[in-house]
């Protein structure tokens, strides 16, 4: 069992920048991740990282612009947004799996392969 709870959303102006932050208790998740989902929307991959933080996986979408780490002595995990545009404009959800998950599935970017989410965030980027 795994329990979420984001934090740090909230309103930017373009080019800005956020830290979210989301707190895991219960057991220690192999891989975490961000997904977000805007108004009418499909939900899409963001960003995922390993247990032990050295490995990061980033969509195309915000490569360069935002970053993911992990504190595993918090149990808490970060997605530095920085450069931030009005189409990142949604709600963010933390995701969490026990399973072991191979590069490849990672890079699938599937939500049905987390099992444990948060309740979401909203981030809001004005133009």
């Amino acid at each position: 069992q795994v329990q979420l709870v984001e934090s740090g959303g909230g309103l930017v102006q373009a080019g800005g920048s956020l830290r979210l932050s989301c707190a895991a208790s219960g057991r220690t998740a192999s891989v975490m991740a961000w997904f977000r989902q805007a108004p009418g929307k499909e939900r899409e991959f963001v960003a995922a990282i390993r247990r032990n933080g050295g490995n990061t996986y980033s969509a195309d979408s915000v490569k360069g612009r935002f970053t993911i780490s992990r504190d595993n002595a918090k149990n808490t995990v970060y997605l530095q947004m920085d450069s931030l545009k009005p189409e990142d404009t949604a709600v963010y959800y933390c995701a969490a799996t026990l399973r072991g998950l191979i590069l490849s599935t990672i890079w699938q970017g599937n939500a049905h392969d987390y099992d444990y989410w948060g309740q979401g965030i909203q981030v809001t980027v004005s133009s």
